[in-house]
């Protein structure tokens, strides 16, 4: 569906008998798809006709072409899995046409409004590619992926590949690899990163390095005192960036990176041009 919204005034306002029709075809589709508001949006919908409100019907063509954009990167998404996904492989054409899988990808489209950036819209769907080709995790597990990719930010990600492959890596050093400066203590940049590791360890993502034994279990570490700071023997809180206790991904963690930050190699040439931000 395509509006005609070329025709601005000279103030930049939309012309009032074209965003008029935006905004009240904006509202019968709503009112049609949602019953139990339809009577009230149908109302709303007479009343801004009547009164002639420019910036209102300004509004309604902007979340129209928004609206459009959306669809558009959901389209493309699909297009993507597809290109990726060996259909002539029983299994793999039996799984993406299971109901369990149509459920993740309804759940996927219900969630969408979380992915503001290309970087999330891939990880989406490289979730979505794997899950289909892939039987590592439960549906339930791929459920908990899609969540987190709202859940968390580009920074949080960044973080969980610095950890990826490591065998182990410190605050400190993760820091740096992800191309951050230096900063103090007391700054909100080290207070973020510290909420961050905060998010990522009670979200099951990551954990502190511990060793086990011969059956996995975790062995209790034994308790030293931490010598005080260099500097005048006062004792300091520990440091957001800080370079003894090291941290990797749980099981969750690993297999997270399996979906989301692994992209099966293209069996048919595609290429996704986002579109552009049609709010400016």
């Amino acid at each position: 569906m395509t509006y005609d919204t070329n025709l601005p005034s000279e103030d930049g306002i939309p012309d009032e008998g074209n965003a008029k029709k935006v905004a009240r075809g904006t509202l019968q589709v709503i009112g049609g798809a949602v019953p139990l508001v339809g009577g009230l949006l149908s109302a709303l919908a007479g009343a801004w006709s009547e009164r002639e409100q420019a910036k209102v019907n300004r509004f309604f063509e902007q979340w129209v072409r928004m609206l459009e954009d959306e669809i558009r990167e959901k389209e493309a998404t699909v297009l993507e899995v597809m290109a990726r996904l060996d259909l002539h492989d029983e299994k793999i054409a039996a799984r993406v046409e299971s109901k369990d899988f149509q459920s993740l990808v309804k759940k996927t489209f219900r969630d969408w409004a979380g992915v503001e950036s290309e970087e999330k819209r891939v990880l989406i769907r490289n979730i979505l590619s794997n899950a289909a080709a892939s039987t590592v995790s439960s549906d339930d597990v791929v459920r908990m992926f899609i969540d987190w990719i709202g859940q968390y930010s580009e920074l949080h990600f960044q973080v969980i590949g610095a950890i990826y492959n490591s065998g182990g890596i410190t605050r400190g050093a993760i820091w740096k690899k992800i191309g951050k400066g230096r900063v103090r203590e007391d700054s909100a940049d080290a207070d973020l990163y510290k909420l961050l590791f905060r998010d990522l360890s009670t979200g099951g993502v990551i954990r502190q390095h511990r060793k086990t034994d011969y059956y996995g279990n975790f062995v209790a570490k034994s308790t030293q005192k931490k010598s005080p700071a260099r500097s005048g023997g006062t004792k300091t809180l520990t440091s957001a960036f800080d370079e003894e206790d090291q941290y990797v991904l749980t099981e969750l963690g690993q297999q997270f990176v399996h979906y989301a930050m692994t992209d099966l190699s293209l069996r048919i040439a595609y290429k996704y041009k986002p579109a552009e931000d049609s709010s400016t």
